[in-house]
């Protein structure tokens, strides 16, 4: 059955304006991420803000900060709020994406304390601590098996290249792409081992990561 055109007489009434200036005035939630990475984090969030930016505009947009690398961790919360506050999109969520092996262990624990208090303090942006103990390269080696004990940095790479069947770099800009079809093991994987680690602070976390928040919270935008 065809859908029955809008009367001249019925689009001048005023409740058939006022739905269509609603739907018009919707605004999509904002997601700001600030990287401390200068090459692997803006590579990886950088395609995941154009897989969603290009699908979903008009729900959900992200915005990407490389602040690049700095004295400590809460140097960058603050270079955060200074985007927040100074910008004119008014941001819901923000992401700091930071990792242990750069920062004192106090900074790395404040900043995700601070993130926690700042979001009880102003309800209307919520800042989230994506911190990774000790580097982001371990939430990526969870895509492809559970791994609950410490190793080294330089360990990350050599594994990371035998499961993607090519040499890892931090550089690369195909990671995302690789990484995706696992993103639920990696979540699962993930949560776990934050299970396992409850009640520690993220500097005794070890290993650890809360990068899967971010993506828990947007997987439906990434079917």
């Amino acid at each position: 059955m065809s859908k029955k055109p809008v009367k001249k007489s019925d689009s001048e009434k005023g409740w058939m304006k006022k739905r269509r200036d609603n739907r018009r005035m919707i605004a999509p939630e904002y997601h700001l991420i600030v990287t401390e990475g200068t090459k692997t984090e803006p590579n990886y969030f950088g395609k995941l803000k154009e897989e969603i930016n290009s699908r979903y505009r008009d729900r959900i947009s992200i915005e990407i900060a490389g602040i690049g690398q700095g004295s400590n961790t809460l140097t960058l919360l603050e270079k955060a709020q200074n985007i927040v506050s100074n910008s004119p999109i008014e941001y819901k969520h923000v992401w700091l994406v930071y990792d242990k092996d750069d920062f004192p262990r106090d900074d790395f624990d404040n900043t995700y304390y601070k993130c926690k208090s700042l979001s009880k303090q102003h309800e209307a942006v919520i800042y989230h601590a994506l911190w990774s103990n000790e580097c982001i390269e371990y939430w990526f080696l969870l895509h492809f098996y559970l791994l609950q004990s410490a190793i080294s940095r330089n360990e990350y790479y050599p594994k990371l290249s035998e499961y993607l069947g090519s040499k890892y770099e931090k550089n690369r800009d195909d990671i995302y792409s690789l990484l995706k079809p696992h993103l639920t093991t990696a979540i699962k994987n993930a949560k776990q081992v934050a299970t396992g680690n409850k009640n520690l602070p993220p500097s005794k976390s070890t290993p650890g990561t809360a990068v899967y928040e971010i993506f828990e919270k947007l997987i439906s935008y990434l079917k």
